[in-house]
This record gives C-alpha cells, sequence and structure tokens, in this order.
C-alpha cells in the first residue's frame, strides 16, 4: 500500500512529541506471530448489495484444514456482521454447527475432530454492516471499514455510484469471514450479483457472465493461486476499461469515463515496468492478469491487490496535466513491484511489513533510475531520505518491530523510506548482480508463502558468500542512524591528507562500509574504506593539496552528514564529482554563502545542470534583488522562463521574475498564460498578480473553465484577495473537488475568500467545510491553523459591519454569529 505518510508530517511530529509516553507503551507489548491452528485453502463468496441500506448480503463457503495439530474448533474474524447460519458442508447436505459470536470473532464448534490431512468446508449466511463498524485504519485512518459505498444513493450530483474494498490491514473480515492474518493464504472464487449497467473487478480471472431477469448480472471472479485473505478486492461501478498487454497477459486500465481516453497516458507505461521488474529479479509476473482501477475517496494512495490494484482519483490526469509529470508513476511501480514483494511472498506478520513496503519503496528508486536517469533516481533516493531522517521520532523504531501499539503504526517512514533506503545500501554493498540473484532466490525459495528479514538475510548470505548478520542486526534489528561529522586537515610538510570522521549520536555505533574518492591534478583516486568505531581517521600520502576528498562518494549511506569541506572544495565537486547528491550538496553549500564570488558561480553554474531539478534549485536560491546576481543570471532566467525544456523549470524562472515586482516582465508572463502546462499558467498567472492584482483577477475569471492542479491553487488564491460572492462557487467547488493534500493547500485561499462574502449561505457552506478539515485532521493540531484564520475572519465581519449602513447591519450580525458559532465548535476540539 502507499500511504500519504508526509501529508502533515510537521504538526504529525508536534503530536507525538507532546506523547512521550507512546513509545514505551509501545515497547511493553510483544507482537507475536499469529498461531496457525486452522490454515485456509478455499473462500467461495456469493455477495449481492443493498445500495439504501449499504449492507452487503453474502454467502461463503470456506474450506480449510487443521495446520499441524487436530482440532475441534474453528475461530474466524467476522468484524460487525450479522451472522444467519452456520453450518458444515459435506457433499451436497448442510448441517448446522454451534457457535458463539460478540460481533469481532465467530467462534465455531465443528461437532468432531480434523486431522491436518482432512480438508473440511464451513458455510456461512451472513450480512456485513460496514458502516456501522468502526475501528482504526491504515495510515491514520480513523474508518477501516473495508467495504465502501460510494454516494449510493446519488444524493452527490456528478459523483459516481461506486462500492469497492480495502482489506489492509485486517478490513477484509468486515465484508466476509475469515482468518484475517497475513500468514493465511487462499484460492479464491467471488460471484456478484450487480446492477447489469456496472462493470466489476476482483481478483484472477472473469470465469463466468450471467444475465438475471431483474436487470442484474452475476459475474464470477476466480482465483487459482492462494494469496492473504487482506488481498481480497472487488469493485463495482460506471468504469471504462482500457485493454493492453504483457506478452500474453491482459493489462487492463479501469478509469471514469471522464478519464478512459487517458487511460494509456496514465498507466501506459505498466507493461514496461513489468518487462524490467521481470527482468531485474529473474522471476516473470507470478498471476494470470493485471488490473488497475481508480476509484472515488480512496482512504489511502493506492493497495496492491493481488492481480488488481486499486488506485484514488489523483492518478487520473489528463494529457495536459501530465505536461508538468505524471501524479501516479511513482505509485503505479510501488503497487506493481507488490505484486511480487507482498503478494506473492507475503510479510508473515506486520512486524515484517519491511519485506512488503520497503520492497515497493525501493522500487520507485529502481524504475526511475531506469525509466529517466541515473539522477532522477539518485534525487528520488536522496528525497526519501530526507523524509526518514526530518522525523524525529522515526529514529527511536526498528524496521522490523515486535513492539508496537497498533498494527497500523508499521505504515510510517520507518517501514517505507528508512526501508527503501537501507535495500539501496544492501544493493550497493553487495553489487548489482549479487544482490538481485539474491532477491531471486528469496522470491523462488518462498513462493505463494510468506517471508521475514531472516528469510531475505539468508537468501542474500547464500548467493554472496558474506555474511550480512552485521548489516540486519544494526539495520533491520535495530533503531536509528549515524550522524556523521567529517572534516580534514592538509599536512603541507609530510604531504599527508587527513579526513576524521567522528559518529556523534548518543545511540550505537554503526559499521559503515563506504568509498573514499581522492582527487588530485585532474586525476580521482578511489579507495575502500570500513568505518567500525564511533572516531575514526584515515590518511592519504599524496605529490600535493588534494582537490577534493569526497567521503562516501557513492552518496548511499543513510547518514545525517555533515562535511567540513571549505566552499571551493564544494565548487570542485559541483564541476567533477559526477551525482546528482553531489551537485546538490555544492548548490546547498554555495547558497548558505551566497555573497561569494565562488558561491555565485557555482548557483550560475547550476542553471545548466542537466537535470531538471537542480536548475529548478538554483534559480530558487539565486535572489534577483541582489544586483550583482541579477546582473549577472537575469537574461539566463528570462530566457530560461520561455525555453527550458522542463515546464517544471520554466514555472520557477518565471515566479523568481515574479519576485521582481517589475512591469518589464508582464509581457512575458502574459504571453506565459498561452502556455499548456498548468505549472507555467500558475506561475506566470501568479507574476500578474504580484504586479496587478485586478488583472489578474480578470486573468483568473478567463482561465477558470479549464483549470487544474496549480492553476487552481493560484486561481483560488488571487479569489482570496479579491473575490467575492461572485467567484466563491469556484472556490468552493474546487476545495470539494481536491484531493486531502490540496484541500489543506487551499485552506487560506477559502478562508481569506469568507472575509468577502455577503451571502450567509456562501460564508456557512465554507465555514462547514473548515469545521469538518478541522475535526478530520484534529489529532495534527489543523484546528489551531484554522481557528487563527476563523478569529481572522471574524474581525473582518466586525469591521465591515462597523463601517456598514444601518440598514446592512443586521446581515453582518447574522455573518458574525456565523463565524463566532463556528469558533466555539472548534474550541471543542
Amino acid at each position: 500500500m502507499l500511504v500519504t505518510i508526509l501529508l502533515f508530517a510537521t504538526a504529525f511530529t508536534q503530536a507525538q512529541q507532546q506523547n512521550p509516553d507512546s513509545v514505551q507503551t509501545a515497547l511493553s507489548i510483544y507482537r507475536a506471530t499469529p498461531e496457525k491452528i486452522n490454515d485456509l485453502v478455499n473462500t467461495k463468496l456469493d455477495v449481492k448489495f443493498d445500495y439504501k441500506k449499504a449492507y452487503l448480503l453474502g454467502k461463503a463457503w470456506i474450506t480449510l484444514k487443521p495446520h499441524f495439530y487436530p482440532t475441534d474448533s474453528l475461530n474466524l474474524d467476522a468484524k460487525g456482521m450479522e451472522i444467519k447460519n452456520v453450518s458444515i458442508v459435506n457433499g451436497n447436505i448442510s448441517s448446522p454447527l454451534k457457535y458463539k459470536y460478540d460481533g469481532l470473532e465467530l467462534k465455531i464448534d465443528l461437532g468432531k475432530t480434523y486431522k491436518s490431512s482432512e480438508n473440511y468446508t464451513v458455510y456461512i449466511a451472513y450480512t456485513a454492516k460496514p458502516n456501522e463498524f468502526k475501528v482504526k485504519g491504515s495510515a491514520a485512518i480513523t474508518d477501516a471499514k473495508g467495504l465502501y459505498f460510494i454516494n449510493p444513493d446519488s444524493s452527490v450530483k456528478g459523483k459516481p455510484v461506486q462500492i469497492w474494498t480495502q482489506g489492509e490491514t485486517e478490513g477484509s473480515s468486515v465484508w466476509f469471514p475469515t482468518i484475517d492474518k497475513t500468514n493465511q493464504k487462499t484460492t479464491q472464487e467471488i460471484s456478484m450479483t450487480v446492477l447489469d449497467k456496472y462493470v466489476t473487478l476482483s481478483n484472477g480471472a472473469l470465469v463466468a457472465q450471467k444475465k438475471n431477469a431483474d436487470g442484474t448480472r452475476t459475474d464470477t471472479w476466480k482465483m487459482d493461486q492462494p494469496h492473504a485473505p487482506y488481498l481480497f478486492m472487488m469493485a463495482v461501478g460506471d468504469f471504462k476499461v482500457y485493454h493492453d498487454k504483457y506478452k500474453n497477459i491482459p493489462v487492463d486500465y479501469y478509469l471514469e469515463p471522464a478519464y478512459a481516453p487517458y487511460a494509456k497516458d496514465i498507466f501506459g507505461k505498466t507493461p514496461a515496468m513489468m518487462d524490467f521488474f521481470a527482468k531485474k529479479l529473474g522471476v516473470e509476473y507470478p498471476w494470470n492478469k493485471y488490473a488497475q482501477i481508480v476509484v472515488r475517496d480512496y482512504v489511502s494512495g493506492a493497495m496492491e491487490n493481488t492481480t488488481a490494484t486499486l488506485h484514488g482519483a489523483y492518478v487520473q490526469q489528463t494529457k495536459r496535466e501530465l505536461l508538468d509529470g505524471s501524479n501516479g508513476e511513482e505509485t503505479i511501480a510501488h503497487e506493481l513491484f507488490h505484486q511480487w514483494f507482498g503478494d506473492y511472498v507475503t510479510a508473515e506478520s506486520w512486524s515484517n511489513l519491511s519485506v512488503n513496503e520497503s520492497f515497493a519503496d525501493f522500487s520507485e528508486t529502481l524504475w526511475a533510475e531506469h525509466s529517466k536517469s541515473q539522477d532522477a533516481g539518485d534525487a528520488h533516493n536522496y528525497e526519501s531520505m530526507q523524509a526518514y531522517l526530518l522525523s524525529p521520532e522515526a529514529k527511536n523504531k526498528h524496521l522490523v518491530r515486535f513492539h508496537y501499539v497498533d498494527k497500523e503504526d508499521m505504515f510510517d517512514v520507518v517501514t517505507y523510506q528508512k526501508g527503501g533506503r537501507i535495500l539501496n545500501m544492501l544493493r550497493n554493498y553487495l553489487g548489482e548482480e549479487a544482490f538481485f540473484k539474491g532477491l531471486n532466490l528469496y522470491l523462488k525459495t518462498n513462493a505463494l508463502g510468506n517471508g521475514e528479514a531472516h528469510q531475505l538475510r539468508l537468501a542474500l548470505e547464500q548467493v554472496s558468500g558474506r555474511d550480512l548478520n552485521w548489516f540486519f542486526n544494526q539495520w533491520y534489528f535495530g533503531s536509528g542512524h549515524p550522524e556523521l561529522n567529517i572534516s580534514y586537515k592538509w599536512d603541507a610538510v609530510t604531504k599527508t591528507q587527513t579526513v576524521y570522521l567522528a559518529q556523534t549520536q548518543k545511540e550505537n555505533v554503526f559499521t559503515l562500509p563506504m568509498k573514499i574518492d581522492v582527487y588530485e591534478g585532474g586525476k580521482k583516486v578511489r579507495h575502500n574504506y570500513w568505518m567500525t568505531t564511533r572516531t575514526d581517521s584515515i590518511s592519504f600520502k599524496l605529490n600535493s593539496k588534494p582537490n577534493l576528498v569526497n567521503v562516501d562518494a557513492d552518496k548511499i549511506l543513510l547518514v545525517a552528514k555533515k562535511d567540513e569541506k571549505s566552499l571551493e572544495e564544494f565548487a570542485f565537486q559541483y564541476k567533477n564529482a559526477p551525482l546528482y547528491v553531489d551537485r546538490l550538496e555544492a548548490i546547498a553549500a554555495a547558497t548558505e554563502r551566497i555573497n561569494e564570488k565562488t558561491a555565485q558561480e557555482v548557483l550560475v553554474a547550476a542553471l545548466n545542470d542537466p537535470y531538471f531539478g537542480l536548475r529548478t534549485e538554483a534559480i530558487n536560491n539565486l535572489k534577483l534583488q541582489n544586483e550583482e546576481i541579477k546582473k549577472a543570471v537575469l537574461s539566463k532566467i528570462v530566457a530560461m522562463a520561455s525555453t527550458d525544456n522542463s515546464t517544471l523549470v520554466r514555472a520557477a524562472a518565471i515566479e523568481s521574475l515574479a519576485n521582481l515586482q517589475d512591469k518589464i516582465y508582464k509581457p512575458l508572463f502574459i504571453e506565459s498564460l498561452k502556455n499548456p502546462s498548468y505549472a507555467v499558467e500558475a506561475a506566470a498567472l501568479n507574476a500578474v498578480a504580484a504586479i496587478d492584482i485586478s488583472q489578474a483577477k480578470v486573468l483568473a475569471n478567463g482561465l477558470q473553465k479549464d483549470s487544474k492542479g496549480p492553476l487552481v491553487a493560484s486561481i483560488v488564491n488571487i479569489y482570496g484577495v479579491e473575490g467575492g460572492d461572485a467567484e466563491f462557487p469556484y472556490v468552493y467547488n474546487s476545495f470539494m473537488e481536491a484531493g486531502t493534500q490540496s484541500q489543506f493547500d487551499m485552506i487560506p485561499g477559502l478562508a481569506s475568500i469568507l472575509m468577502n462574502v455577503k451571502n450567509i449561505t456562501n460564508l456557512q457552506q465554507g465555514l462547514d467545510e473548515l469545521q469538518i478539515m478541522s475535526e478530520k485532521f484534529s489529532k495534527y493540531g489543523i484546528h489551531k491553523y484554522v481557528n487563527v484564520m476563523l478569529n481572522n475572519i471574524l474581525m473582518a465581519k466586525k469591521d465591515d459591519r462597523d463601517k456598514a449602513p444601518l440598514a446592512d447591519k443586521a446581515g453582518f450580525e447574522a455573518q458574525i454569529a456565523a463565524v463566532q458559532k463556528a469558533i466555539t465548535e472548534l474550541e471543542k476540539l
């Protein structure tokens, strides 16, 4: 699963810091691997849907066998259901069984003792009531009900009617009885009876379709290979299907009709990804089909259901939106890699989630390297490492955790971003061939079963011949990371360059194999070095003072680093060291000393960097208010605003020019509004607004019709300053249609326009949405952020009342009362 871990990272960190007992609480609870008394063998479901009540009417035939010891009982997870019948099935004869049900677990007396060589089938008739069952769910989602009815009564105009499921972590048992654990695997067959106008999707192959006399149709999907219950899925709705293929394997894309023309643009790289991953792993795609479906109101990023990945609506983009980059490409790679790591071989417990999610995270780097460039892969790897390093609470957690408060706590920057970086270090240490041959052995040894970190270690050791206990002990079964200080000393008399290394973290000392590149007289010599103590030094005898000593030359170590190079050495590093991070470090060092000529030379050179991200970084750090810098780079940035081959660089260049607030560039900004890139248009509109907000409002009105992404945010912000009741519908509708992150970004614009609206209905609608956001994310302190804005609105309304004619004061009193009520409600959170 891909989760939006960083959505409110700062607020989350603050919340963690306010709860210092949370780590201690987690350490007091040991999470054992679930005991296997009975094994699932096959699950057959027959389901219908009651849209009015949001119920599933189900029949289940579950075939099991005792795992090893004989047993006369069966415990099934069945959450929030109404159980109508429990029977044992012998051929065509069903006999009732005694059972106890507490709303969470169904305890069945089998009526006889079965041996591990005997299969038996239990029949259960039930009604699933997902909307009536509440429990904590994935990635801080508080409503993990397993089965979701979207707009079932068609009450929301323009919103599709859909049904979809979300199994991870243990939500599948809200819509069918099962043993809802990762170390269970079962084949499956699901028959769904739906209105004939709808499309269905489930795991495996569609083996039958039957039209019924009442206008419904029954689709039967069958999965012949065993997989974990949390990977079961269903989806029902008005989807258009685009048929693609990988070799002879069907590859299908299910989208809302409006986005169907862009199916190939959004998902078209999938077959190439399948080919790349299969070749890299030496294991062919292991299933009989691969489908991807996009649904509304999804509760996380995406989910790797076996053969049928489910995506949130954010991946749906038009050709024009895709000019600025794909929202979904990393996610598509991530979920696809799960078909091997997570589905084919599944973590044997949530404690070992790393063998699912760390690999999926790592695959994003792999795909970026392969499909774009080494720079792109390195950039992704670096950004993910920073996401982990900038989460202070994360350093206290092991990658493999047998102690946690809730299984959902495993879905964090440690399991994802840190774990992905650890795999990249392991790949670098073992070498490409040995690492992937080890993954091949791990997959084949544990195929259609379960895996854990020790099995991964053993496979890599068997292939490489190297002991990896030290690596796994410190990275998988330990916490934290090195905080590495690097300093240098040149002795001109002895012609000796010494490098001093110090691990300054309070926790355990790490063993760090690294590459050190020494540049002398235009030549580079590489040294292999192992740091094994808290402080260390290494000396090099040279003919002259080196131009640069580059520690961790592969830029692979997961460390928080302080490197005491001189600015001149960083400048040399930018020009001569080859990697993305080498150049990024030099740009960062130059930015800190922007007033020095050498620093400016680095940033000017970076305007021509081959990687668009570093060109953008240079633009953002070259402050044109400095006359010397402006003289050196202005003509280049003006040219980049019109001609750079990256739309995101063009947008950054326009934003840089906008900071000058010089009308001479208005023609450039106006011309840029014709660019098909939403990023460029948004930057240009913001630039016009910086010069003439009234003109920007007129231009924004003309751009509303086909606005998406950053252009919407730009228009909303302009309307927040200049808009009123006439512009409110656009702001409100844009907010309602946006994803959660975009909604969060739009809060200031929505709050600002509420200062100017006079219509009480508009005001109340806006206040209601701010209240909903505050309640939804109150644990992150968002309500405090909104409260400040509401008080600003209150002051603005009171000021308007005091200035208004007597006849208008009553209207303002009503508005003031509405805002005051919203503030009062907010203070209860």
